[in-house]
Order: structure tokens, then C-alpha cells, then sequence
């Protein structure tokens, strides 16, 4: 058993935040910019952030594992990143042309990933998700796609179906909006289940473009691959000459510099990524075989156009990033920090005889309240009210984790083990109320 060497705090005065989302109501629908952020009662407001910590409008801090959903791998305001951003602003940060920095970004980003024969930058893993998609109908002249349930792609309609995030969260996992046409042609296999998969693919014959997936279910979890999963994956799409694409955005980076498809290696026909790779700045990535990249516009007939494609600043910051990572070896770091946080949320569960699980890879980590789920159906079986009430106990705590069941904790470089021991303290004390 852990032992508590004093006594955690669950008082928290957030008279500031309740201002503010009384104002944000009236102008913003639901009070906030994304649905996610929708904390019950009130969500606090940040003012600011440096390494693990965030502060609030009433100078709460809090320990942060949301970590803005993944990118801030190397923790809030990292000196490497401020410089430069600040350094690029001199340059310039919108052009509308080419730069020196897509260049030397889409060489090294290759490199990593060896399946990105050609790439492209947009704004964010929505677009590029999108963008992928779009390639894979274009290349193949099919319009039915295959997503993963409980899969998560971005907000907009070809995969706004039975969707993780935010989206079970809120018990919609379809969103109104969404065409009737647009949705039949997107079809559902359980993660984790080769026999659905080669089931509906032998059911569609020469009808369907693509799957797309998270080889690490990263916004219903985690939610780990079973042995030999992602390899059936692999060798059944091949098989019915079906596209697979991986989406790394929450993966990318963060499982290794190559990704899920280094440490799995499995190897996609299109990779989507993100996040991490602007350092914290807007950003996406979308690339893979050559050719069927080399069918995107102006080369081919596939379009896909954005003003902020490759904008400098996040290449610049996307660049400093992979130098502190490969230079420090921030990962392997980090992978030993993410173990310890296992270890220690297991070991808490265990001595408390809680029927929940603590799963995780690498740097991303959750307690289920319930048995470890393997698939979008186990894990709504969780208890997702039992969480949400330890959510708000670890928030008067200053422990700031993901505000639902269904998404991944994660861990940054600036997460020192006495913020773990700190945080590991508060869920005891938080477990036990």
C-alpha cells in the first residue's frame, strides 16, 4: 500500500471559472469550443501553463494529464519550443508559398516513417484524416469505407459513426447533421475481432476504398491491439485489395518516432499524424505510398488545398520537437515513467480491492472502472458515472486527468517521479472516498 505523507486537499475555490462560464454560455454553444471541454458543473478556465502544471483563473494548479489531448509530449512552454516559435515569428509566420521548412520537415517526418513515401501538411489529424480518406475513394473508385467502432477520426461526417471521445461521452455517438447517404457508406467492424473484419469485407466485394484505424485505440481507452491482430489487419485488407489507413495522431511520436507501425511493424498504405509533431501548434500530416500520393492535386485529380498547409510556425515548433526527442531520448525516458505510473495505479487498485483495471502503453495510461476492455461494446460496459465522480475528486485534488471514461491520460517529459508520487497519493485518497 502506498502511504500518504500528508493530507491531499479536496477544497478548491473556482469563483473565477463560474463567472466565465456564465458568460461563455450566452456566447458559445454549450459554453465552450469543443465538446470535450463540457465539465460538469463548470469547467475551470486556464490562464496559464508551464512543464506538468496548469493554473486556473483562481491560480489553482493543477497537474495536467491531459496535456491538451497528446501533443505537449515534452510538457507546457518547453524553453526548446518558445525559441522557436519566437524565432520564426522574425521570419515571418504565414506566406502563402512554399518554404525551406516543408522541405527539410517532410525529409525528416519520411525518414521516420519509412511507409510516407510522399506526404503533405495540413491543419489539424481532422483534415488529414479527412484528406486520407479522400485519396483512398480516389485511388480506388470505391465509396465505402471501414472504421473501427469506437474509432476516432475527427469531427466530420464519413466517420462521425459509432466515434469515440467526446462522442460517447455525450451518448452520440452519431451526430445529427451527418447525410443519410454519407453514412451507409461507412461501415463497422469491432476492434480486435479478425473474423468481423474478413465477414464484411467478404460481404463487399470490390465496393470498399479503405480502412481506417487507430492501431491503438487512444480515444475509447487506450485500448491495446491482441497478439497478431494488427498483422490479420494487415494481411486481410491486402488479401481483399482494400487501403489501410493508420491513424497515428495520438500514437504518432508518442509510441515511438516511428509510431505504432515501428513498434508493431506493420506497415500502412496512408499514415495520418498530428499534434506532436507542431510541438503544440496546429498541425496535421497526411502521406504514404507514392502512388497514390502522387494522385493528389496539383499532380492528380484528388484536391486538397488549405491556406494554412504547412505553416512555419508549426513546422518550425515541429522541428524543435523531434530535436529535443532524439537528442535527450525523451521517449525511453518517458517509457519508464509511464511504467511507474502503471505499477503504481495497479498496485493502489489491488490494495483497495477494486474490480478496475489500469491499462496503457508507453507514455498514455486509464483506470477502467471496470475489466479491461478489449473493444467500443466492453468498454461501454465501464462504469462511466463511477469515473466521472473520481474525476471530480482528482480535479479538487489539482489532479487534472482526461474528464471521461473514454479517453487516455498521458504523460509528459516535465512529469518528474515526485509528480507521479504526488498524483499516486491523490488517487489513493480519491479511490478510497
Amino acid at each position: 500500500m502506498i502511504n500518504l505523507p500528508r493530507r491531499v486537499s479536496l477544497l478548491m475555490q473556482i469563483d473565477s471559472s463560474i463567472r466565465l462560464f456564465d458568460c461563455a454560455k450566452k456566447l458559445m454553444p454549450g459554453g465552450v469550443s469543443s465538446p470535450v471541454r463540457a465539465i460538469s458543473p463548470c469547467p475551470f478556465y486556464t490562464a496559464r501553463a508551464e512543464g506538468p502544471y496548469l493554473w486556473d483563473a483562481d491560480a489553482n494548479r493543477y497537474i495536467d494529464y491531459c496535456l491538451a489531448y497528446g501533443p505537449m509530449i515534452l510538457g507546457h512552454c518547453h524553453p526548446a519550443i518558445v525559441k522557436a516559435a519566437a524565432d520564426q515569428m522574425t521570419r515571418g509566420w504565414l506566406y502563402g508559398t512554399p518554404s525551406l521548412l516543408e522541405v527539410a520537415a517532410a525529409r525528416r517526418i519520411s525518414r521516420l516513417y519509412p511507409s510516407m513515401e510522399m506526404l503533405r501538411f495540413v491543419s489539424s489529424g481532422t483534415e488529414a484524416t479527412m484528406a486520407a480518406i479522400r485519396v483512398a475513394r480516389g485511388a480506388t473508385g470505391r465509396d465505402k469505407i471501414i472504421k473501427i467502432e469506437g474509432g476516432f477520426h475527427g469531427a466530420h461526417d464519413s466517420v462521425l459513426v459509432k466515434a469515440g471521445s467526446g462522442a460517447t461521452t455525450l451518448s452520440i455517438p452519431d451526430s445529427k447533421g451527418v447525410p443519410v447517404d454519407t453514412a451507409k457508406n461507412t461501415l463497422q467492424v469491432p476492434y480486435n475481432d479478425l473474423a468481423a473484419l474478413e465477414s464484411i469485407l467478404l460481404s463487399h466485394p470490390g465496393q470498399i476504398a479503405c480502412l481506417i484505424m487507430e492501431p491503438v485505440l487512444g480515444n475509447i481507452g487506450p485500448i491495446l491491439p491482441e497478439k497478431g491482430y494488427l498483422e490479420g489487419v494487415r494481411r486481410l485488407t491486402k488479401e481483399h485489395d482494400v487501403l489501410l489507413i493508420f491513424d497515428e495522431v495520438i500514437t504518432g511520436f508518442r509510441l515511438s518516432l516511428g509510431g505504432a507501425q515501428e513498434l508493431f511493424g506493420i506497415k500502412p498504405d496512408l499514415t495520418t499524424l498530428g499534434k506532436i509533431i507542431g510541438g503544440g501548434f496546429p498541425v496535421g500530416i497526411f502521406g504514404g505510398r507514392r502512388d497514390l500520393m502522387e494522385q493528389v492535386a496539383p499532380g492528380g485529380g484528388i484536391y486538397q488545398a488549405g491556406t494554412f498547409n504547412g505553416s512555419p510556425v508549426s513546422l518550425a515548433c515541429g522541428m524543435a520537437t523531434l530535436d529535443v526527442l532524439e537528442k535527450e531520448k525523451v521517449l525511453e525516458k518517458l517509457n519508464i515513467t509511464g511504467k511507474q505510473m502503471r505499477e503504481g495505479l495497479q498496485e493502489i487498485v489491488d490494495d483497495l480491492h477494486l474490480p478496475y483495471s489500469v491499462v496503457g502503453i508507453a507514455s498514455m495510461f486509464k483506470i477502467f472502472f471496470g475489466k479491461e476492455p478489449h473493444n467500443y461494446t466492453e468498454a461501454l460496459q465501464c462504469d462511466k458515472n463511477g469515473y466521472l465522480a473520481f474525476f471530480r475528486r482528482m480535479l479538487s485534488a489539482g489532479i487534472f486527468l482526461t474528464p471521461s471514461q473514454y479517453e487516455t491520460d498521458f504523460i509528459s517529459a516535465s512529469h518528474s517521479s515526485q509528480v507521479i508520487e504526488t498524483t499516486l497519493e491523490a488517487t489513493l485518497s480519491c479511490l478510497k472516498s
